[in-house]
């Protein structure tokens, strides 16, 4: 059996030379190269999606790949597809990168300017090692891992959109739904979930932000057990220490949680820095919160524009909510869509703040009444996201949830994007 190999380098003339070296492998099958981590990552997502027999044997990642470091990309791809081999190509092959490289879960390390014979051994090594853990932990999806949890961002347009408390009720849904769920405060400077649902906390997402390895027990004593069962993993009491959360170590942080938990939602706030960024560039969805009105608007296509300049997230993939819609405003959900250049969620949220304010003021978001509107929305929303557990035997039109709250679960889609 021939064996699939992934190459992933950003550099024209590296691509040509790691191509046609890896062409002239004794049963080698190069696939189509990808050019940076997002697309890495999203290609083998994909694979993983039809089968784990289709994800290939071997990866090489070019030191130069991008935008994320190819150490923290290696991280990734060891911790989402733990039975694909990664070799790391680089031009220092010393003993520091060598164990820098071995750490983050790479199977190999080939130097550069490429030799023949020793990038054919390591795929060789590397496939032999793939091919043994497949077999040892069966074909099966089941059994195998593949992509891990899924992990959604929700940022907002401006400050005051409903970023918060959009992420709060998706985590409520996720969790009710009978997934574990994990909701993470990541507007580090001004992160206010813990005032929505009355929490108390020593430990925050910075104690996370210094240590290289993230174990079980190490991720267990920064989160919180919130009382509905939602893992909180909460922003800095005092801001300023928001700073020691770097793009890097918000990277670790999303990819240990995500080995973890089933749903990781991410409130990102309005204000982008390098972690919120880094999380919106591994986000599986992305969510852009904003309000039918001028200012928004133009906020959400400003934050698009810049996700794209930075290669962070392409605007179609990003998806829109419309919150606090009524069907008399001049801007309604299709125009935010040819606007921005965005998907819009097919499920508006209606604009009626009288139902929230009582559970605000009170710091018991989660008490908030299951005849809401807005509730039930936002939980309509969490199904037409796919972050809830749809219980077998369910009917097609709406469905019910195990645990606590199961009136409010409805999974019906709005397609017209009214309220």
């Amino acid at each position: 059996m021939p064996t699939r190999i992934l190459p992933a380098v950003g550099d024209a003339d590296a691509v040509r030379s790691l191509t046609t070296l890896l062409s002239q492998l004794p049963d080698a099958e190069p696939v189509a190269p990808v050019v940076d981590s997002t697309q890495l990552v999203d290609t083998l997502a994909r694979l993983a999606a039809e089968s784990v027999d289709e994800l290939p044997e071997v990866v090489v990642v070019h030191e130069r790949i991008g935008p994320v470091p190819a150490l923290e990309l290696i991280r990734e791809v060891a911790l989402r597809f733990p039975a694909v081999g990664v070799i790391l190509v680089t031009s220092d092959a010393g003993p520091g990168l060598f164990s820098a490289a071995m750490d983050s879960g790479a199977r190999g390390l080939v130097a550069l300017p490429l030799s023949y014979e020793e990038l054919a051994h390591r795929v060789q090594a590397v496939a032999q090692w793939s091919v043994g853990v497949r077999r040892h932990l069966g074909r099966g999806t089941d059994v195998l891992p593949g992509v891990g949890g899924t992990v959604v961002t929700v940022s907002g347009s401006k400050g005051g959109v409903g970023a918060t408390v959009t992420a709060i009720q998706l985590a409520l849904a996720a969790g009710a739904s009978g997934r574990s769920t994990v909701l993470v405060d990541m507007d580090l400077q001004s992160g206010d979930i813990a005032s929505y649902l009355d929490v108390q906390f020593r430990r925050s997402v910075v104690d996370l932000a210094a240590i290289t390895d993230i174990s079980p027990r190490v991720l267990a004593d920064a989160v919180f057990r919130h009382d509905t069962g939602v893992a909180l993993l909460l922003a800095p009491g005092e801001g300023e220490r928001g700073e020691e959360v770097t793009d890097r170590a918000a990277r670790q942080i999303v990819s240990a949680l995500r080995s973890r938990y089933e749903t990781v939602v991410i409130d990102c706030g309005a204000q982008m820095s390098g972690a919120s960024a880094a999380a919106v560039e591994m986000a599986d969805t992305a969510v852009l919160v904003t309000t039918p009105d001028v200012v928004a608007v133009r906020g959400a296509k400003r934050m698009v524009r810049m996700w794209d300049r930075l290669q962070i997230r392409k605007a179609e993939e990003t998806t829109v909510v419309v919150n606090r819609h009524t069907r008399g405003t001049e801007i309604q959900p299709p125009l935010i869509r040819r606007i921005t250049g965005t998907a819009v969620a097919g499920t508006a949220v209606p604009a009626n703040f009288k139902e929230l304010q009582g559970a605000v003021d009170a710091g018991r978001l989660h008490e908030l009444d299951s005849k809401s509107a807005v509730k039930q929305a936002l939980w309509a929303l969490a199904g037409e996201l796919g972050l809830v557990r749809v219980p077998e035997g369910a009917q097609k039109g709406g469905g019910r949830a195990r645990g606590g709250d199961r009136g409010s679960l409805v999974f019906r889609r709005r397609r017209d994007g009214g309220g």
